[in-house]
């Protein structure tokens, strides 16, 4: 059943979606990423509450997420060119593999379902949030970004896993990057970039996936809430260029250590939710 719109509980979760793309702004311009792992457990809850299939609450979520991170990558990627630190040559370079991967994932969203999501979602995220709590800075596989066949296949790759996750694929390549030797700075504001191309073909692809899918909520285009966008964009957006003078000025060890707690939380909460 529908709950009461103006109920209590419904005005928290409308809070809980604006305070969640205020971070996800924040994170957006702190460590380059879209905020998509606090979006997507968010807008999540926010479906449940609302009543919507659960056949389709995944992939509303992460197509939701990914129109979100459309305007907050952007934003964050120019402030970071503006200060010259993004790696232009490495985006140029990951204009069609990226995308490649982007469109694979609708394909793969297509077809699988929201449990499915749900798994790929936690396993990602359980990586990750592992990977933010054990890094260090001394890890490398060389001392400089490879060239073909690595660069193509991972581009691919990141961009494959992070539309499947709603998320803007910054904290996979700020791993890619630092683990080739190029500074962390400079990999958060390449992600930035990374964020933009995933995100434009991801919402792209998730509106085709889902186009005349059954149990959408109201005012969906295919998979993607315009509702949840018009409510989180406004705030995520305006909170990227703090996040990004933040990136600058502070160091990140405590930050990632925080992150990665939040990732292990969501990644647990999600397996789970697949025994229930």
């Amino acid at each position: 059943m529908t709950p009461d719109l103006l109920s209590f509980e419904t005005l928290g979760l409308v809070l809980a979606l604006m305070a969640a793309g205020g971070i996800a702004g924040l994170l957006a311009g702190l460590f380059g990423i879209g905020g998509g792992a606090v979006l997507v457990p968010v807008l999540y809850q926010f479906l449940v509450l609302l009543g919507v299939d659960e056949s389709v609450r995944m992939h509303v979520s992460v197509a939701t997420s990914l129109g979100i991170i459309v305007p907050t990558s952007l934003r964050s990627y120019l402030s970071h060119r503006a200060r010259g630190a993004v790696d232009e040559a490495l985006l140029k370079s990951w204009l069609i593999p990226l995308p490649l991967g982007v469109a694979l994932a609708a394909i793969v969203a297509a077809h699988v379902s929201g449990d499915g999501l749900k798994g790929i979602f936690a396993v990602i995220a359980l990586l990750v949030g592992l990977r933010m709590l054990f890094n260090r800075a001394s890890w490398r596989l060389g001392d400089d970004i490879p060239g073909f066949p690595i660069r193509p296949l991972c581009g691919a790759l990141i961009g494959f896993l992070s539309t499947l996750m709603g998320i803007g694929g910054g904290v996979m390549n700020n791993t890619f990057m630092t683990l080739y030797g190029r500074p962390i700075h400079q990999a958060v504001a390449t992600s930035a970039g990374v964020g933009v191309l995933i995100s434009v073909p991801g919402v792209i692809g998730m509106i085709w996936a889902g186009w005349g899918a059954e149990h959408l909520p109201p005012f969906s285009l295919g998979y993607v809430s315009l509702p949840g966008i018009a409510l989180i964009i406004p705030v995520s957006t305006l909170a990227a260029p703090i996040g990004v003078r933040m990136a600058h000025a502070w160091p990140k060890r405590r930050l990632e250590l925080g992150f990665g707690i939040f990732l292990l939380i969501v990644a647990a909460r999600f397996a789970l939710s697949l025994f229930e």
